[in-house]
């Protein structure tokens, strides 16, 4: 992966005698050497795959942008700019009862054509080790697949566009513990473009433009269809779902395309946004679970092997696939 280091520390955030979340600062930046490359391209690699991103801007009155703007005017260093965070980040931590001990990395760095600034609160573990003399010896290690507390704004977007509802993004965390809550706080953030919501707008427009279309079953499953696949290629590609060129691969109706269609309509979708997983699969299938059921099924069965009827609120399959089928006759 093409990587290019500008900066890079780490500060150490822990639980003293007496309880109390305290800071412990490294004195200086880290060396731009192949073992903070590698720490950071894996911190990247790490940060892209995982899943459950939320995205936001700066309040007008957050104290980090401002920082983060004498940093890039050359009015602050980036040593100045990590204590100034780290310190921040204790108190806003400090107020909540999950106040984890681990490490800060903050991390300024340019991957392709895009630079970065990654900060994240990683868990660290000690562990043991078998050292050259065959004798046992203690390591700490960060465990970066397990980063829950973390956020990265994309700085050349921010440049470009201060207006943008999306240039940072974090990590939503565990339910339950209001990571994301507390973290933007401490970035003194606000929620932006809403992905779930922007997946959810799609998938009610590609309805309601069959509907409109007046597409017969098959049509509409097979125009469906067409939709899931770009937008589980873009999953697959890391790429986000381009509304234009989406409507480019779909047919038109009379003339009017997909894209014309939201517009007229009065859609609000991004021209861009990342595709959402569990809601893009409900074009194929139909899923729902609760009360000990769980049931999927791809959307063309309905009506030809499913069958619902709202009134007794009963769902009919006929033809049950073999394993299923072996253990219900086993269990009768």
């Amino acid at each position: 992966m093409s990587l290019n280091l500008s900066n890079v520390i780490l500060h150490q955030l822990a639980i003293n005698e007496q309880e109390e979340l305290t800071v412990h600062y490294r004195d200086e930046l880290l060396p731009n050497d192949s073992a903070t490359e590698n720490l950071v391209a894996e911190l990247h690699r790490v940060f892209n795959a995982k899943a459950g991103k939320g995205f936001g801007a700066f309040k007008n009155d957050s104290d980090f942008q401002v920082w983060l703007n004498e940093l890039k005017n050359g009015e602050k260093d980036f040593y100045s700019f990590s204590q100034d965070s780290a310190q921040r980040l204790k108190t806003e931590l400090a107020k909540y009862p999950f106040a984890d001990a681990g490490t800060l990395v903050m991390a300024q760095y340019q991957s392709l054509a895009t630079e970065y600034l990654f900060i994240g609160l990683l868990p660290s573990y000690n562990s043991l080790q078998i050292t050259e003399g065959l004798n046992i010896g203690a390591i700490d290690y960060l465990d970066i697949g397990k980063m829950d507390i973390v956020a990265r704004i994309d700085l050349t977007s921010y440049d470009v566009d201060k207006n943008s509802n999306r240039y940072l993004t974090y990590i939503k965390g565990r339910v339950g513990r209001k990571v994301a809550d507390f973290f933007l706080d401490f970035l003194q953030a606000e929620v932006g473009l809403d992905t779930k919501q922007q997946n959810t707008i799609l998938m009610q427009a590609v309805e309601d433009f069959c509907a409109d279309a007046q597409l017969d079953k098959e049509e509409t499953v097979s125009y469906k269809k067409q939709v899931y696949e770009y937008c589980n290629e873009q999953l697959k590609t890391g790429d986000e779902v381009q509304v234009r060129e989406l409507s480019g691969e779909l047919p038109a109706n009379e003339g009017s395309s997909f894209l014309d269609y939201t517009q007229e309509q009065g859609y609000e979708l991004e021209e861009s946004f990342p595709a959402d997983r569990s809601t893009v699969r409900k074009l194929t299938k139909f899923v729902g679970a609760g009360g000990g059921l769980n049931l999927s099924f791809d959307s063309l069965l309905l009506g030809e092997r499913v069958f619902y009827d709202p009134e007794t609120d009963t769902l009919t399959i006929k033809g049950t696939p073999p394993n299923l089928r072996d253990q219900l006759s086993r269990n009768r």
